[in-house]
């Protein structure tokens, strides 16, 4: 199982209204905070740590097509809930992948999944059980 994931961030303010308030949707909450950054968690065991990047590490973009974290995928109860969550990233305007072979972007329609980019470009994806 899974214990944590630190995430590094370039705008810890807007990181933290983008995921706080898509996970939501999927029963995650903030459970800790602190100067430099902030904690989500599920009802089991794992979490998630957003930490603002230290200046002298800035000027280091991320691309999740470099070495290193490619994207997190979610399991989701229903394709209800996948909807749900493409309408709500729609309406917030975040950036949307592969949207134009949702909600089969995998190429089978077995997997149901919404894939969308976060502030920072890290690819977010949620799939249906």
């Amino acid at each position: 199982m899974l214990h944590h994931v630190e995430i590094y961030v370039s705008d810890l303010r807007t990181t933290k209204s983008f995921w706080k308030n898509i996970l939501k949707h999927i029963g995650w909450r903030q459970t800790g905070s602190f100067d430099q950054g902030f904690t989500l968690s599920n009802d089991h065991d794992a979490y998630l740590t957003f930490v603002q990047v230290e200046d002298h590490h800035a000027d280091r973009p991320y691309h999740r097509c470099a070495v290193g974290l490619n994207h997190l995928a979610f399991s989701v109860e229903t394709r209800e809930l996948v909807d749900e969550l493409r309408a709500y990233c729609k309406k917030k305007r975040y950036s949307m992948l592969y949207d134009d072979r949702y909600p089969f972007a995998t190429g089978g329609t077995d997997y149901y999944a919404l894939f969308v980019e976060d502030p920072n470009r890290i690819k977010l994806e949620f799939v249906a059980k």
